[in-house]
C-alpha cells in the first residue's frame, strides 16, 4: 500500500501535469512544461533531502496559480479555491508565497520578487532556492534560442540576487544553486 503522503504527491503531480499539458518550456526543444515542476521536486526531495510534504506538494504546484490562470483558463480566485480544497490550506499559502503577480509587467515582477524574497516563509524559500537552481540548470543546458548572451546573464545576475537575500536558509539548496550558477557561467 503506497503511504498517504505519497498519494497526496502523486495527486499534485496529475495535477499539475493535467494544469501545464498545454505548455512548453523556451528551450530549443519546446521541451514539456511539467519537466520543470518535477526537476523541483528531484532538488528538493533527492538532492536536498526536504522531507516536508507540503512544501514538496507545493513545489509541484509552484506555477499553477502564475501560469494557468487567466484569459481561456479558469479564474485566478477559483484556481486558488481549487488548489486549497486538494491540497490544504498550508500548500496553498506556500504555492501564494512564490506566485508572481502577473498583472504587473515583468521588471517590475521580478524587482517585487527580490523585494520579497527575505520575508519568504521558511517553505517557500526552499521552493524559491530549488526553483533558480532548476533555471539555471535549464539556461546552461538549453537556453532558449531567442535568449541573447546579454539577457541570460542578466538573468543569471537576478537569480543570483534572490538567492542571495535568502541566504542561510538551506546550506544543501544554496550548494546546488551556487553549482548551477557556476555550470550557467561556464556555459555563457
Amino acid at each position: 500500500m503506497i503511504p498517504s503522503n505519497q498519494i497526496r504527491l502523486i495527486h499534485a503531480l496529475h495535477y499539475a501535469a493535467e494544469q501545464h499539458r498545454h505548455q512548453r518550456r523556451k528551450d530549443v526543444d519546446a521541451s514539456p512544461y511539467i519537466n520543470h515542476p518535477i526537476a523541483l521536486l528531484h532538488i528538493l526531495a533527492v538532492e536536498a533531502g526536504v522531507e516536508d510534504q507540503d512544501v514538496l506538494v507545493a513545489a509541484v504546484l509552484h506555477d499553477v496559480i502564475e501560469d494557468c490562470s487567466g484569459p481561456g483558463q479558469i479564474h485566478l480566485e477559483a484556481r486558488r479555491r481549487e488548489i486549497g480544497e486538494r491540497f490544504g490550506a498550508d500548500v496553498l499559502a506556500l504555492v501564494e508565497a512564490v506566485s508572481d503577480d502577473k498583472s504587473l509587467p515583468k521588471p517590475e515582477r521580478k524587482l517585487a520578487q527580490l523585494a520579497h524574497a527575505a520575508d519568504l516563509p521558511y517553505g517557500a524559500r526552499l521552493i524559491k532556492l530549488a526553483d533558480k537552481t532548476a533555471n539555471l540548470r535549464d539556461l546552461a543546458d538549453s537556453p532558449p534560442a531567442t535568449w541573447s548572451a546579454d539577457r541570460l546573464e542578466q538573468y543569471h545576475l537576478w537569480a543570483r540576487d534572490v538567492v542571495d537575500a535568502i541566504r542561510g536558509t538551506h546550506a544543501g539548496l544554496e550548494a546546488l544553486f551556487d553549482a548551477a550558477a557556476g555550470r550557467q557561467a561556464a556555459a555563457a
